[in-house]
């Protein structure tokens, strides 16, 4: 046999052994507890979906999965966390939308969304309702872009770097209208002072807004999903009303390491889908204002390459930098 034959059928010996191995830790896996970290604080509809989904990932896979909160720097202590993680399966992570954001809205973020991690898939939506004071003399997105050329406008939002700050970001560079941007330390005091007609307008989660539009504290003009959502199916979308492509929705997957094995991505995937479309889960889920999403890794690779594109484009047309 020649040295190229030689080299050839060892190369092929060395692969087969790798693959080999790889398939049978696949099939042993998992032999301990799994860690399941979650990049929002205890509380609140993400944390909730953690909850939900935990224990039905306990028991189908047989071993505990411990979920360990760990929040801050808007995600990305646990996302660079299990970036760093060993490539197992004992570890993964619960994110937010804003990994795939914040690595073109700080200066300093140590991991890279597409290339340091595994998809497994993508768990919930959560649109926003563009909602207005009922001083504000506008009854749809037509009337208050006329308002907003005309005299300045306050937008609030939940926080420099939310979903509810990119939406506002966004409108104002689609519309061209004449807005100021002002964030608060959550949702709650957002919403509070529009209530209280301190701001005119704010992109708020559904969960928190829709008690108040019903009791006529504010008004309700347009969803941000892409498509009008079954939890306000009578809310026209932003895109419909003519902005095409408009689409900002908070949203919660999970991620692992970087060279997971395929086998074990496969077999998270399918057991946190399933978990994802059990009835309980869905009834406990929309009633949080979420949408159950459930697809494939392939699928939600794709979908936080799209959105790590989208918003860096908006950023760097908004001027936006955060330390």
């Amino acid at each position: 046999m020649g040295k190229n034959n030689q080299a050839r059928a060892r190369a092929v010996a060395v692969a087969l052994l790798a693959f080999t191995s790889a398939s049978a830790y696949a099939q042993l896996y998992p032999t301990k507890p799994i860690r399941m970290i979650v990049s929002v604080p205890p509380g609140g509809p993400a944390d909730t979906l953690a909850r939900l989904v935990a224990p039905k990932l306990t028991e189908a896979m047989g071993q505990t999965v411990v979920i360990d909160n760990r929040a801050g720097a808007n995600g990305s202590i646990a996302y660079e966390m299990t970036a760093r993680a060993a490539p197992d399966g004992y570890t993964l992570v619960q994110v937010a939308a804003g990994v795939a954001i914040n690595p073109s809205l700080y200066r300093e973020v140590h991991y890279d969304p597409v290339k340091d991690f595994a998809a497994i898939t993508q768990g919930i939506n959560l649109p926003n309702i563009l909602i207005v004071h009922p001083s504000v003399p506008a009854a749809s997105v037509k009337e208050l872009i006329a308002l907003g050329k005309s005299k300045p406008l306050n937008f609030a939002s939940a926080g420099n770097g939310t979903t509810g700050h990119l939406a506002v970001e966004l409108f104002r560079l689609q519309a061209g209208m004449n807005l100021t941007h002002i964030p608060y330390k959550g949702g709650g005091p957002a919403l509070a002072e529009l209530i209280g007609g301190q701001v005119q307008a704010l992109f708020s989660a559904t969960l928190v807004a829709i008690p108040q539009i019903k009791a006529g504290k504010v008004r309700a003009l347009a969803i941000t999903s892409a498509q009008r959502s079954r939890i306000a199916p009578d809310l026209p979308t932003v895109a419909e009303l003519g902005f095409p492509g408009f689409d900002v929705v908070a949203w919660f997957g999970y991620l692992a390491p970087a060279r997971t094995p395929n086998e074990i991505v496969i077999r998270l995937n399918s057991t946190i889908v399933k978990a994802l479309r059990s009835t309980d889960t869905q009834e406990r889920l929309i009633a949080l204002g979420c949408e159950p999403v459930g697809n494939t890794p392939r699928e939600f690779a794709a979908f936080v390459s799209a959105e790590h594109d989208k918003w860096a484009k908006v950023i760097k047309q908004a001027g936006i930098k955060l330390d």
